[in-house]
């Protein structure tokens, strides 16, 4: 992958970056090795236990090269496109070490199967809960740059698509340097395609100011919200008691009209068992959710693409064997991820009503009209 950050380098022997703010961009060439599948359980990230790493059962660094100019930036571009020409971007939450988000973002790519040339924007977190604040002055600190990043590769002749994906934090740097490229050019980069953010610490009032501020030809919006979503919940309290973007409930209003009036599309990881205590990072620590981002969001494919919505293709595994009233029980427990676009509800409704009228309302109790 190919690494960008604002942080500055370390004076620690074996850490690279710091989480303290550098004056310049820093970019490095970092090749990753991941254990073998028989080996590890896709959402996990195998830390090292001691110094080498064993590659057979941990993630290991291969490969740490400086680079030193746009330039060889864009040499390593060139010669790590895929045939689809797609380039994903990643921007970490808080809490994060510049370890903890390489070897993270190694994780979603190689597990989600994305055909993309992966590169990793990390910003200086000091990778403490106490430390809140500084992280949240670091992520503005850090737009500017974000932005001349996502221009630098849109600017790439050779690149096709870029779908940026943030998580936690993130997602403020990242709408923050899109709405700052929407204002100073007059629209966001065409080959900014899509945009995923899950668990977004956004206050929800202005994400709104923010999106509208992105214009007409903006790029297609997908949350990844979860209501139990502990860390959001005291970002909430900090922040005033506003609504996190990533902790609303989609099928309520205002929120419900709001997401359908602006095309949003929403992805409810509730009914998921998160991997951590704060169920924070639901969508890469499941199998299910990183899967799916690999194999419908990043393959350039939205979620309302089609008359066939993401939640169909669930519900479909889940109801395709239902034929009593036991496996239409079983068919609700064992799809968890609602997702909320109107041609899914409609799809989703429609086939519960012929599986079995006299469980309409049990089962579409679940699903919004």
């Amino acid at each position: 992958m190919l690494v960008a950050t604002t942080r500055l380098p370390s004076q620690t022997p074996g850490i690279l970056f710091s989480g303290e703010r550098g004056d310049r961009l820093e970019i490095t060439d970092i090749a990753i090795s991941i254990p073998p599948e028989a080996n590890r359980k896709v959402g996990e990230v195998q830390w090292p236990k001691r110094l080498p790493a064993d590659p057979s059962k941990e993630f290991a660094t291969l490969r740490v090269t400086p680079v030193k100019d746009e330039v060889e930036a864009r040499g390593w571009l060139d010669r790590h496109l895929p045939p689809s020409k797609r380039v994903l971007v990643f921007v970490h939450g808080f809490n994060n070490r510049y370890e903890d988000a390489v070897y993270r973002f190694a994780q979603i790519a190689h597990d989600s199967g994305a055909d993309v040339a992966p590169i990793l924007f990390t910003w200086p977190s000091r990778a403490s809960i106490f430390d809140y604040n500084y992280d949240k002055e670091s992520t503005n600190y850090s737009r500017d740059a974000l932005e001349e990043m996502l221009g630098a590769i849109a600017d790439d002749p050779e690149v096709g698509e870029i779908t940026v994906m943030a998580h936690s934090m993130g997602s403020w740097v990242t709408v923050e340097a899109l709405r700052q490229m929407a204002i100073r050019d007059g629209r966001v980069a065409p080959k900014i395609q899509n945009v995923i953010l899950a668990s977004p610490d956004l206050d929800v009032d202005v994400f709104g100011q923010q999106y509208r501020t992105l214009g007409a030809n903006r790029p297609d919006f997908t949350l990844f919200v979860s209501r139990d979503d502990r860390a959001l919940q005291l970002s909430r309290r900090i922040s005033g008691n506003v609504d996190r973007l990533g902790q609303v409930d989609p099928t309520v209003e205002p929120y419900r009209t709001k997401f359908e009036n602006a095309g949003i599309s929403v992805i409810d990881l509730t009914a998921l068992k998160g991997g951590d205590r704060l169920n924070h990072g639901k969508f890469a620590e499941s199998p299910e959710v990183v899967q799916l981002i690999g194999t419908r969001l990043l393959a350039g494919q939205t979620i309302t693409d089609s008359n066939v919505g993401l939640g169909d293709r669930i519900g479909a595994v889940a109801l395709g064997t239902a034929q009593t009233v036991g496996g239409v029980a079983t068919a609700t427990v064992n799809a968890p991820i609602a997702v909320f676009d109107p041609q899914t509800r409609r799809n989703y409704n429609e086939h519960l009503r012929r599986v079995g009228r006299s469980f309409e309302n049990t089962i579409v109790s679940t699903v919004p009209e």
